[in-house]
């Protein structure tokens, strides 16, 4: 239902802020509400500003009646409240560093009043930690992307590995490509879910785990910096778990949203546009969520308004047209149980209207695109994710989840002429043209058990176990040979996780996880590039025992430290070893290259959290024996290498709001990697673009002008590099961009500019990670996107 105020929160505002001697007591009221569902929750959005305007807000989003001396008021500010939460929950966010506090009247009247000491907010719940981990007092670095933050960012650009990128500042520069391929975090790849699902495959890496849901969908990203095996299948650079939207409110709402963009040079092959609804509410015990969004993208075009060119190997996103549905249905036993079914279906496909040209390095022209009928099938991307959740709050005194969930992949890739796929009993004049789809489907399983409380409080404890088997191949689409043979993984992988609260400032942590894996290879027959080999299967099986430990030190109420050890397991891309091998004698089961990735990471860092600032520092190092380093041939495809690998970075990032309406930030990212190239057991050469992230220094100013407006300014530098390949030189670049967010009296106007001073520029992958004239593509121009949404 719509509240409607009884008196209007500007009005109220003013007169607490202009005429505090004529009013004794303010009282904020709404009218009565229905009542509340049993989980007591309902979405707030009350932006930053004079505390006097946010509880007029509250009240009326509330439902409840706020009275307050009006001297109590006067002079305060509020950071806002934006999210679900309880009535309770909602008010102590509300008045955090105000001093004040508040007690119940009746059920639905509470007053202020002046407290002991501020309010404290209440802690943030990574979900993607299986122990509840609370952000700011992890021993790793772990950042939550707020929604706020996501729509900001999607107001200026539709590409998710932009919004990635801008916000994780040691996750590699976009493609601006339908790949994920080099975008590597911390040097290594990260672990992509949604809501604890995996999305990476750990058989034939696609490349493509960052597109399989619509950031619409998302309410925040959780990201784990450095390898872990909380969640085993690969984690070695992080994880970057996209948390769904949860139905609010005790009554049906809706949402709409559109926009639509174009290069300020308006070409008119260059506009996109978007169109999303959504629909929840909760009936009693149940709760539903259905949400659809569509995307219509045209042709991108750099900042002389050339069009850019098509990755007619990997996919793209510009010239496409793509949908996500997903449904959400919850039921709750009781406050502390509740079931929970998602389904998400993702699915993006090129509108195949144009052709590559390819680039000449030598002279610097780059690849381009012009219209026409490039063959084949157009690429696509089709992922179904589902998953059924039960979570018991109180079973025994102890917090229970389980998980059950599927996931159907299909990737289509681009076609061509390559000699990769040249077979002379098929084309004798190798004028063969071809192209590829990994097809994978996973279920799997996750318990996991918390016990907090014990030993006077100080110990907290962490069990649980996951279970995934994993089916996957390779297929040419045209010729319906097979280039990956049908591969099946099996791992379960028990864990156990302590957390010992030595003192007020001290706590320390430990855990140990067990990964035993098997992998089903059937018997198989390489293309006939690789010499046509027929391979005998096998099963190979591995197992490893993974160790953490981690301290944190409250060093004073506002400074902190922290150190951790970490390892991570993940396989090769097995695809790719296995669809290399020339050797018909080749033993499945002893082959090296085959082997887990296992990586260990040190970290320490150090915190600073009071208000008007915080700021954030560590220094990290990842090392691997039997790494994996991807090189590319002169095709533009990918081989993997088995080597000794070592990668340190430091991140930085601080933040300081000015003027209560203002906050500026800062954030820094430097890494660094080498590998052993000779197999003396020593690191001597630097690793490329493909597997390494530049240097880069991120300012970003956000301004909450009035309640109704607020706007976002980031600029990022990324620091040019050399490599010890001459020919991989990349020359740094600045890009700006713009966000413009209004309320009107009715919905939300949007607007953004990315790439605001029009930067000329090839993109890092472009000029690092490749050396192939079909792939030296320059990055986006300036584009203006305008869009609305509303509530209702």
């Amino acid at each position: 239902m719509l509240f409607r105020l009884r008196r209007q929160p500007l009005v109220l505002a003013l007169s607490l802020l202009l005429l505090p001697c004529l009013v004794e007591r303010p009282v904020w009221a709404q009218e009565a509400p229905t009542v509340a569902p049993v989980t007591d929750k309902q979405n707030y959005d009350i932006a930053a500003g004079p505390l006097a305007e946010g509880l007029a807000g509250f009240a009326a989003q509330s439902g409840w009646i706020v009275s307050a001396n009006a001297a109590m008021t006067k002079g305060h500010h509020t950071q806002g409240v934006r999210g679900a939460y309880t009535r309770q929950q909602a008010l102590e966010r509300l008045l955090a560093g105000s001093g004040l506090g508040w007690r119940r009247v009746d059920e639905r009247s509470v007053v202020l009043t002046a407290a002991a000491a501020p309010a404290v907010l209440e802690p943030v719940t990574v979900t993607a930690s299986r122990s509840q981990a609370q952000l700011g007092k992890t021993p790793q670095k772990v950042t939550v992307i707020t929604r706020e933050q996501i729509e900001e960012q999607m107001a200026m650009t539709s590409d998710q590995s932009l919004v990635l990128s801008s916000l994780i500042p040691s996750y590699a520069p976009s493609r601006q490509k339908l790949t994920n391929y080099g975008e590597t975090f911390r040097g290594r790849k990260p672990l992509f879910l949604i809501d604890g699902v995996p999305q990476s495959n750990p058989l034939r890496d696609s490349s493509r785990e960052s597109y399989t849901i619509d950031l619409a969908m998302v309410d925040r990203i959780e990201v784990i910096h450095g390898a872990s095996a909380e969640h085993g299948l690969g984690a070695t650079g992080g994880i970057i778990n996209f948390v769904t939207r949860r139905p609010q409110g005790d009554d049906v709402r809706q949402h709409f949203a559109t926009n639509i963009s174009a290069p300020t040079d308006f070409e008119s092959d260059g506009v996109s546009y978007m169109g999303s609804y959504r629909v929840e509410g909760i009936a009693g015990n149940w709760d539903y969520l259905a949400g659809v969004t569509y995307h219509s993208r045209g042709l991108f075009h750099d900042a002389k308004g050339n069009p850019v060119g098509i990755d007619r190997s990997q996919g793209d996103i510009m010239d496409s047209q793509g949908h996500d549905v997903m449904v959400k249905i919850g039921y709750w036993f009781d406050d502390n149980q509740n079931l929970q079914f998602t389904a998400n279906r993702f699915f993006l496909e090129s509108n195949h209207d144009y052709m590559t040209v390819d680039g000449n390095r030598s002279i610097g022209r780059p690849t381009t695109s012009v219209k026409g009928d490039p063959g084949g099938k157009p690429p696509r991307n089709e992922v179904l994710t589902t998953s059924l959740n039960y979570h018991h709050r109180d079973f025994l005194g102890n917090d229970v989840q389980a998980q059950v969930y599927t996931q159907r992949f299909r990737a289509r890739y681009g076609g061509g002429v390559f000699s990769v796929f040249q077979d002379p009993d098929i084309d004798p004049g190798n004028n063969l043209y071809d192209q590829s789809q990994n097809e994978a489907d996973k279920i799997g399983g996750k318990f996991t058990l918390n016990r907090d409380g014990l030993f006077d409080g100080r110990v907290k404890l962490t069990a649980g176990f996951d279970v995934i088997q994993d089916e996957t191949s390779q297929i040419m689409v045209l010729t319906h040979r097979e280039w990956v043979p049908e591969t099946r993984f099996r791992n379960i992988a028990p864990f156990l996780q302590g957390l010992w609260r030595v003192n007020d400032r001290l706590s320390a942590q430990a855990g140990v996880r067990y990964e035993y894996a098997e992998l089903d290879v059937d018997d198989f027959t390489t293309l006939a590039s690789y010499g046509g080999a027929r391979v005998p299967g096998g099963k190979p099986s591995y197992d490893e025992t993974l160790y953490n430990a981690g301290l944190t030190y409250q060093i004073t109420d506002g400074w902190q430290l922290f150190a951790s050890y970490a390892e991570g397991f993940g396989l090769p891309d097995v695809g790719r070893v296995l669809r290399e091998i020339d050797d018909p004698d080749t033993d499945i089961e002893k082959f090296l290259d085959l082997r887990p990735i296992i990586t260990e990471n040190r970290e320490i860092g150090l915190r600073f959290h009071q208000h008007p600032v915080d700021f954030e520092v560590s220094y990290y190092q990842s090392d691997s024996d039997l790494g994996q380093r991807l090189e590319q041939n002169p095709d533009g495809f990918t081989k993997v290498r088995r080597e000794k690998t070592e990668i340190d970075g430091l991140e930085a990032s601080v933040g300081w709001q000015v003027l209560e309406k203002h906050r500026l930030g800062a954030s820094y990212a430097k890494v660094r990697g080498r590998y052993d190239s000779n197999e003396d057991g020593h690191v001597d050469t630097k690793l490329d673009g493909r597997n390494v992230a530049p240097d880069r220094l991120t300012l970003r100013w956000q301004a909450n002008w009035t309640g109704k407006l607020r706007s976002q300014i980031q600029g990022t530098h990324y620091f040019s590099r050399h490599f010890d390949e001459p020919e991989k030189r990349f020359e740094g670049y600045n890009l700006v961009d713009l966000s413009v967010i209004y309320q009107l009296p009715k919905g939300q106007l949007s607007g953004g500019v990315e790439n605001l001073f029009n930067e000329d520029y090839f993109t890092y992958y472009s000029q690092s990670g490749t050396t192939t004239d079909t792939q030296y593509f320059k990055g986006r121009g300036r584009v203006v996107t305008v869009g609305y949404s509303l509530n209702f």
